[in-house]
């Protein structure tokens, strides 16, 4: 395959981060963060982008803030909403594939099946609401895209869940989880290796013509709760003998309403990723394995 020009939105960040260094084997990589194109000014990323006649654009920036979508909304839909249309039609207008992120709060968290593509959707939250105005807005522009819903999304740098409770757990002897809420965790390591396989076929499909967009999703394999994920991060923390030992020595498990938050969180976020595995030709690991590669890669680097 002839070395690609691709071009990352969000190179800082925890996908974005991964995404710099997965996809160089595919060819030159230029990252853009926010002070060279700023998503909260959708009518700016043309002028922004067209310059480097880019044949792959991955979006990796979105507004991410949970709770402060609540009381933004018109902000986060600029940036999750209205900037993805825009990234759209500037790849559709310059012949680049568009892959962009989504994510399980479109769904709104009922029941205990894992989600398909084809389920209806129905946001209980504005972040959710702004991904999927996201969604509808780049299928609305046609061209060739790829949209990976994904959940749970942790890694060895920035903010997450994981490193959070790896610091709570040197600094308290008792933590209080919640236990109602169901996903899979998912590193952005994972994201970035099975976007680079996707960017990889979906190139080949469309060299002979036979490419086809759509949305898919994206998780590890396998479910857990948020307490049942803090209880794994320190076991296998401990399991590492790492010269940073954890204080805790017991995790509670609570409902989500004695941890109520701005914004409302779905009890259900099982993805179903049989139609990526099977498009893909992938087989995901498990969120205990991808755990335990981001645990030993952390404890590699604080030590």
């Amino acid at each position: 395959m002839t070395p690609l020009r691709l071009v990352v939105l969000g190179p800082r960040g925890q996908v974005g981060w991964e995404l710099m260094r997965t996809l160089q084997p595919l060819g030159q990589v230029i990252g853009l963060d926010r002070q060279q194109v700023d998503l909260d000014q959708p009518h700016t990323l043309a002028s922004s982008l067209t310059h480097l006649n880019p044949d792959v654009i991955v979006n990796a920036a979105a507004w991410t803030a949970v709770d402060a979508a609540e009381t933004q909304e018109a902000q986060a839909l600029r940036v999750n909403g209205e900037a993805p249309g825009a990234l759209a039609h500037l790849a559709r207008s310059c012949g680049a594939l568009l892959v962009h992120y989504s994510t399980d709060y479109v769904f709104d968290g009922g029941g205990t099946r894992a989600w398909r593509e084809a389920d209806p959707t129905g946001p209980i939250n504005a972040y959710g609401r702004t991904k999927l105005a996201g969604e509808h807005a780049v299928s609305a522009v046609g061209g060739d895209w790829l949209i990976l819903r994904t959940s749970w999304v942790y890694g060895s740098r920035g903010a997450n869940f994981v490193r959070t409770m790896l610091r709570l757990g040197r600094e308290r002897e008792q933590l209080r989880v919640v236990g109602d809420q169901v996903g899979a965790p998912t590193p952005a390591r994972l994201i970035a290796e099975v976007t680079a396989h996707a960017i990889t076929q979906a190139m080949r499909e469309r060299h002979r013509d036979q490419f086809e967009s759509g949305v898919f999703h994206l998780s590890a394999a396998g479910q857990t709760s948020w307490h049942g994920l803090a209880e794994a991060i320190f076991e296998q923390w401990r399991g590492l003998a790492s010269e940073r030992p954890m204080r805790v020595a017991s995790v509670e498990s609570i409902p989500s309403a004695d941890y109520p938050t701005p914004a409302m969180r779905p009890l259900n976020s099982r993805l179903c990723c049989e139609a990526l595995e099977a498009r893909f030709g992938l087989s995901l690991p498990s969120w205990q394995t991808g755990l335990a590669l981001v645990l030993s890669e952390i404890n590699e680097f604080t030590g």
